[in-house]
């Protein structure tokens, strides 16, 4: 029997003025872009890199962000329905983002970054990612005021009901738990560029983004609704087959480069 539970019943919407609403989604995913711009300027002026160049780097990363998610749902979740409307696809405000595909975004974006920038693609990875983790920490945010992206049901005392969708009972509230996880990464990867930036091997924190954050996905995504019909009977749902080329990619990258003797990457 349930004994205790968080009832949760927020609006979405913080306030409008006619046909424009301000959203705490909004406003939680421009916060995190803001703070991780400010943590970026604080790297650049200690390594000495031109504020051109992280403004240029700004503009990329929300583009690419927005991009890469909103393309990565419609491709990855339902690619039948927006194939067939392709229009559809830029009509970002009806809801749609998918992490994986804003990472694969972000990737093309630095890449083509580096090309003019003078760094290496792992420089700029290596520092980029401590802001990536801190931004999904609040998107993660978001989506709670949005009642979206929730688990299944438990008995716990932190379960949530969440009212604006009709919900009779307790859910898990999985954006809660990453929210806190990526937290965590964000603190880890920002105390270690602060200790060890001078002697960090190149990788290091790239490689240790992608096992941690998407190994946290892969874990969280077993107690997570499905988020499209097709997900449901599946041994491993999407966003966990999603998951594992990039926790690879991190293990490789942290064994070829950030643990690799120097003298061994030839």
């Amino acid at each position: 029997m349930l004994t205790a539970y968080i009832t949760w019943n927020v609006d979405p919407e913080i306030f409008r003025i006619g046909n424009l609403a301000v959203r705490y989604y909004g406003l939680l995913f421009a916060l995190g872009f803001y703070l991780g711009y400010l943590i970026m300027a604080r790297i650049f002026r200690i390594e000495k890199v031109p504020q051109a160049r992280l403004d240029q780097l700004a503009l990329l990363m929300i583009a690419a962000t927005i991009i890469g998610a909103r393309l990565g749902h419609c491709l990855f979740y339902e690619p039948e329905y927006y194939l067939s409307r392709p229009l559809e696809m830029f009509m970002v405000w009806k809801g749609g983002l998918a992490s994986h595909g804003a990472a694969i975004g972000i990737l093309l974006a630095l890449w083509w970054f580096t090309k003019k920038s003078g760094k290496s693609f792992l420089w700029i990875l290596d520092r980029i990612v401590i802001t990536v983790a801190l931004a999904g920490s609040f998107i993660r945010l978001g989506n709670l005021m949005n009642s979206e992206i929730y688990g299944e049901p438990t008995s716990l005392p932190w379960g949530f009901l969440f009212l604006r969708n009709f919900e009779e009972l307790p859910r898990h509230p999985t954006q809660i738990y990453e929210s806190l996880a990526y937290l965590l990464i964000f603190v880890f990867l920002y105390l270690t560029y602060e200790k060890k930036r001078t002697s960090l091997k190149e990788g290091f924190n790239f490689g240790w983004f992608l096992v941690l954050l998407f190994t946290t996905r892969f874990l969280v995504e077993f107690i997570k609704n499905p988020q499209v019909g097709f997900e449901e009977g599946m041994a491993l749902n999407m966003g966990q087959l999603l998951s594992i080329p990039f926790i690879l990619m991190g293990a490789w990258i942290l064994f070829r480069y950030a643990y690799a003797p120097r003298d061994s990457k030839g």
